[in-house]
């Protein structure tokens, strides 16, 4: 049977940063598995490919939650990465860590080693920011972090305007983890999309202890007794199983981790057994604890100047393409926001949970996806609470494992996430309607106007909210009766298996959730590394 050192399923934002790590020293023989095809394309490497990319077939699993009872029952897009990179394939780029209180409330939790303290060298050692190393920057390493190459106006009037509503600013919003308002730095290397692969991966793959192999779908998790002792795989319609002779390493993310788990035997047990699954380990957290950004946009149409819709249509568009082509510059080598405000949603809230994010552009998108730039100038902003109160569930659809599951987030389930949102648009008008930024705007279009009682904004967001594309938490890291993994990100119950990605978060950090998926792969490949002179390892025949 072929075998290897690790096995590591998914080739995401931690799966990438793992198998680079695994295979540093050159002792480990490294597997990465990913399900989707190689990421060769020009629109994943072009920042502004994203748009091309929200409703790939190719690059995206393309998932919908089911109906969201909060919000008339609509069912929510959820676009997730199916490539080499995973969803940092296909983000938008924004590189935020979250606050430092965050992880300070996962070592509270019980979870030792995850404090900020703890966790601050690994988002260091990761990075390579254009702006040089500090006491919270990393210089040197695999991720490119860089500012934008274009810097419109309207960009700077949203960070003075939020000035003069009262929100300090801060220099190094993406790095510090402090509130305040600020530039966004982005995965962006010399105006081509970095994702984790580019970063992490493509540069070793030529090692020989390294093996890459997409379009491989991991069907379960085997095991020799409670050791996993491989994986079985669906590759060119042919089932077969790789031993793994020391672990298996889950970074599929925070719907496909749970899922492979239930797929493999671990999970609640009842539900297993309505699905003619074993029940290696009764595990009920398993999918438990789902956690998303829920967002809504406040837009405006603007003067001529302070958005640059009309540079992303008709001939201009061909202009700009031919810029980019040539130099890499120009509005096409932009990630998805420029700059952010990061503030609380009340005075008794102890640190900022709302993130308001500016965008000098605008487009549309319906339930089912589609993405279109709008017609006229304008600009938005997108509002989220960070730590939202709702929890969802991933659940088992089916013993197929080409069947995704269900997923349920329950955006606005807990009343005080409404509460926090409405705080949040009404900051987001306010920073709009505050010099200099009112003098770039012609009218507010959504919500309109007319719209301004609590009612009639929740009203709104039933009807508009998105998902801000930040699922986390269904493996959740901890000690209580519903934790999945252990602060070594080893699955309770059973040895010789980890989760390391997004799943593990006990909550979702206060932002975008890229730069601390990329970090916890770090640290996760430190602790796998830690364990194997310890380890004894499965014999290969």
């Amino acid at each position: 049977m072929e075998s290897y050192d690790y096995i590591v399923v998914g080739a995401g934002s931690a799966g990438c940063v793992v198998a680079r790590r695994l295979s540093d020293d050159g002792a480990s023989r490294v597997l990465l598995l990913e399900a989707g095809p190689p990421a060769d394309d020009f629109w994943i490497r072009t920042p502004a490919g994203m748009a091309r990319l929200f409703l790939s077939d190719r690059y995206n699993w393309r998932y919908s939650t089911e109906p969201e009872p909060a919000l008339r029952n609509r069912r929510v897009y959820w676009p997730r990465g199916k490539t080499l990179g995973g969803s940092s394939a296909i983000n938008g780029m924004v590189y935020t860590r979250g606050n430092r209180r965050d992880y300070d409330h996962w070592a509270s939790l019980g979870n030792d080693g995850w404090g900020w303290d703890d966790v601050l060298p690994f988002f260091k050692r990761a990075e390579d920011n254009e702006r040089g190393a500090s006491s919270y920057r990393g210089a040197g390493g695999p991720l490119r972090i860089s500012d934008p190459a274009v810097m419109p106006r309207s960009v700077e009037a949203f960070i003075e305007a939020s000035r003069q509503q009262g929100i300090p600013y801060v220099a190094d919003l993406s790095s510090a983890g402090e509130e305040g308002v600020g530039v966004l730095q982005a995965t962006i290397r010399d105006g081509v999309r970095q994702s984790a692969y580019d970063a992490f991966v493509a540069p070793v793959r030529h090692r020989a202890n390294l093996t890459v192999r997409t379009d491989v779908h991991v069907r379960r998790i085997l095991f020799q007794g409670r050791q996993a002792s491989g994986v079985e795989v669906l590759e060119r319609d042919r089932v077969r199983e790789i031993r793994a002779l020391r672990e298996v390493v889950i970074c599929a993310g925070a719907l496909g981790s749970p899922h492979l788990l239930m797929l493999s035997g671990i999970g609640d047990g009842a539900m297993l057994q309505r699905h003619g699954l074993g029940v290696l380990m009764d595990s009920p957290g398993v999918g438990q604890n789902l956690q998303d950004h829920f967002s809504v946009h406040v837009k405006a149409q603007t003067l001529p100047g302070s958005s640059y819709n009309f540079d992303l249509l008709g001939w201009r568009q061909y202009w700009q393409g031919l810029r980019y082509v040539t130099t890499k510059g120009g509005y096409l080598a932009l990630g998805s926001s420029l700059a952010a405000a990061f503030v609380k949603s009340g005075p008794d809230v102890d640190y900022a949970d709302l993130e308001i994010s500016f965008r000098p552009m605008t487009f549309t998108h319906n339930d089912s996806g589609s993405v279109a730039v709008d017609p006229y100038h304008a600009i938005s902003a997108s509002v989220y609470r960070v730590r939202p109160a709702s929890r969802g569930q991933v659940v088992l659809r089916s013993a197929d494992p080409l069947l995704a599951p269900s997923f349920h987030p329950n955006y606005l389930h807990a009343e005080e996430d409404k509460h926090a949102m409405l705080a949040g648009l009404r900051h987001a008008r306010s920073i709009l309607a505050s010099q200099p930024m009112a003098s770039c705007i012609v009218r507010e279009m959504s919500p309109g106007p007319d719209v301004h009682s609590d009612e009639r904004l929740v009203e709104f967001m039933e009807q508009q909210g998105k998902c801000a594309y930040h699922p986390a938490g269904t493996c959740k890291m901890g000690r209580d009766a519903l934790a999945v993994v252990d602060a070594q990100l080893r699955v309770h119950g059973v040895e010789r298996l980890r989760v390391v990605d997004a799943s593990i978060m006990p909550t979702v950090t206060s932002g975008n959730t890229n730069a601390p998926t990329i970090m916890i792969g770090e640290k996760g490949a430190d602790m796998i590394l830690a364990a194997r002179p310890s380890t004894t390892a499965l014999s290969a025949s």
